[in-house]
């Protein structure tokens, strides 16, 4: 049993880079489908989708990315805010990842989105991890 599934998904993300994989497989849920769409958004992963095979319970086919030469395009996965410590900002205190250059996926009132949708919104909430 999992008792952390969001870091469980960075995990598989991780250790699918680590082994050149091109896709990877992860347990289904709204939040991580979530997570799995802003990183398609901001061009971290190639792609994804749910996959529901028969008799089993659903699962996201991430398809991940790589630049040049095979280097993985995410440099850094974190998970920020965990289950014995919760970490919330608000909308003027959102930490910037590598100046800039990463993202901070947020859950808010308004959904889960990243850390500069969430400062143009002008809300704030929990950091649930950094992406560089």
């Amino acid at each position: 049993m999992v008792t952390d599934p969001i870091a469980d998904l960075l995990t598989r993300i991780r250790n699918g880079h680590m082994a050149n994989h091109d896709k990877v497989d992860i347990p289904s849920s709204r939040v991580k489908q979530e997570i799995v769409r802003i990183l398609k958004d901001e061009g971290f992963i190639k792609n994804f989708k749910v996959v529901e095979p028969r008799g089993s319970f659903p699962s996201i086919r991430v398809y991940l990315k790589y630049g040049h030469e095979g280097k993985p395009v995410i440099h850094g996965l974190k998970r920020v805010s965990k289950p014995g410590r919760r970490i919330y900002r608000g909308k003027h205190q959102m930490p910037k990842v590598l100046g800039g250059m990463g993202i901070s996926i947020i859950t808010t009132s308004q959904g889960i989105m990243t850390d500069r949708k969430a400062l143009e919104l002008g809300v704030g909430g929990e950091i649930l991890c950094s992406v560089w």
